[in-house]
């Protein structure tokens, strides 16, 4: 076999292959045993039917048929391999010659990863935000902890806002009772936006025993996004009592024995959960400037394959399990059409120059995944998932996906290598160190925000 590779732009190229007709052999053979197993000619067992009668009663164009396409494939990768390429997609292919008994001619045409080159990344500088907790951050936090231990009495009185309410709720479109609409008994805190818009207004003012009807669309069930009459009866009015900010309380909502060590170890909380927030913040940036200084061709069929991908997850999974079309979240997020075609078609733009670029450094740098790395990786999206790790990687085994986890780990880790690069600096000046023990899976997080891959296997799953 002989094979030529033609450049037609960055993201493509076309083989030309040339195959002796005695390398065929093996897929001749096997095409008379196919078809001897599928046919019956009087006078032969089934299987033992000569090669010259196979051609003189079905005709040698037939076999000629089935042997190139079992081998088209064997040669197309050999051709593939030959020139050291790595493709994209399928391939298209046109068999240009073929003549019985000299010789198969074919080109393939198909979209490459471009030749990247890595431009010194050590000067890459960012700005964050700084990490503050200020006293009303902490007040904030407590508060948040004492509406959990709320307790609730019945009352004598009109419902108001923040009342614990229990109601009954009849749902009616076009007149006509839902199967679905009729709910019974249902716990609801005035104000917290829970349920179905218009119902707080409905129920401010009604004692138990009284009843009420509005009009509001419906989030979920048979009739989700239809206008509907609702019928709500109170049942029961309670008012929340909050428990008094003191050390009783403290005891009672935590480990500590007084109310200032409570609030202490909110703050070393909320500075814990900032300084993720900075180092998250700290890697996208990076990440934006490093994709600045890169030159990416993006090949158009696998960009067209990428947005349909990301827009079918988003239609099909996420909007689904919400009762949303797409027209009514374009409606909610106050965004057209053309607007969102945009948005998709450059979030689809980042996350292949983000595979890109940083595969590219996975090979600069000669990183390597431990298995360490990969079970940490892998029992963070089982946990993401609803899976259990077994479960989760079970799947992944049997789905062919470990190289696609090694593959996200090795991303986040030449993320990583940049981000150590990189100068970071808050708002204030001041240069932040970003070194920490989960440095490597928190920036795998951030290629898998950029990529989309967080959403893909979820829809895997969820398909498998």
């Amino acid at each position: 076999m002989k094979s030529a590779v033609e450049t037609l732009n960055p993201t493509r190229v076309r083989l030309t292959v040339e195959v002796p007709f005695e390398e065929l052999k093996d897929s001749l053979d096997a095409a008379y045993k196919k078809i001897n197993q599928q046919v019956t000619v009087k006078g032969f067992r089934k299987g033992k039917i000569p090669a010259r009668v196979i051609d003189q009663r079905f005709g040698r164009g037939a076999v000629l048929e089935e042997a190139v396409n079992d081998a088209l494939p064997k040669f197309y990768t050999e051709a593939v391999n030959e020139a050291e390429l790595s493709v994209l997609g399928q391939p298209e292919v046109d068999i240009t010659e073929l003549k019985d008994g000299e010789t198969l001619n074919f080109t393939a045409e198909v979209d490459v990863r471009p030749a990247i080159e890595i431009p010194d990344y050590s000067g890459i500088e960012v700005e964050v935000d700084a990490v503050e907790v200020t006293d009303e951050d902490i007040e904030k936090s407590v508060e948040q902890l004492r509406e959990r231990f709320a307790s609730t009495s019945p009352v004598e009185r009109a419902a108001e806002d923040g009342d614990v309410v229990t109601i009954d709720l009849e749902a009616k479109v076009d007149g006509e009772v839902l199967e679905d609409g009729v709910a019974n008994g249902v716990s609801y805190t005035i104000g917290s936006g829970e349920l179905l818009d218009g119902i707080d207004d409905a129920v401010k003012g009604l004692e138990a025993g009284a009843e009420a009807t509005f009009t509001s669309e419906l989030k979920g069930g048979s009739a989700a996004g239809k206008e509907a009459e609702v019928t709500v009866k109170v049942t029961q009015v309670a008012a929340r009592e909050l428990p008094e900010l003191d050390d009783d309380f403290a005891q009672l909502a935590s480990e500590f024995d007084t109310l200032d060590e409570l609030k202490a170890d909110s703050r070393k909380r909320l500075e814990n959960m900032k300084q993720f927030d900075q180092a998250t913040q700290a890697q996208e940036r990076v990440l934006e400037k490093l994709l600045e200084l890169v030159e990416v061709p993006v090949p158009e069929k696998l960009l067209e394959d990428e947005i349909n991908t990301r827009k079918h997850n988003l239609e099909h999974h996420q909007l689904g399990q919400m009762g949303l079309t797409l027209d009514k979240y374009l409606e909610i997020q106050g965004k057209s059409a053309e607007e969102f075609e945009t948005e998709t078609r450059e979030a689809a733009v980042k996350g292949i120059k983000t595979q890109f670029v940083l595969d590219e450094l996975v090979k600069q740098e000669k990183l390597n995944v431990n298995q360490e790395e990969l079970t940490e990786h892998l029992m963070r999206r089982a946990a993401s998932s609803g899976m259990s790790p077994d479960q989760f990687a079970q799947a992944v085994v049997e789905g062919g996906q470990v190289p696609l986890l090694v593959g996200e780990v090795a991303r986040g880790k030449a993320l990583a290598v940049v981000v150590e690069k990189a100068v970071v600096k808050d708002t204030n000046g001041e240069i932040i160190d970003l070194e920490d023990e989960d440095e490597i899976e928190a920036a795998v997080e951030t290629v898998e925000a950029a990529e989309g891959t967080a959403d893909e296997a979820a829809e895997e799953k969820s398909e498998g």
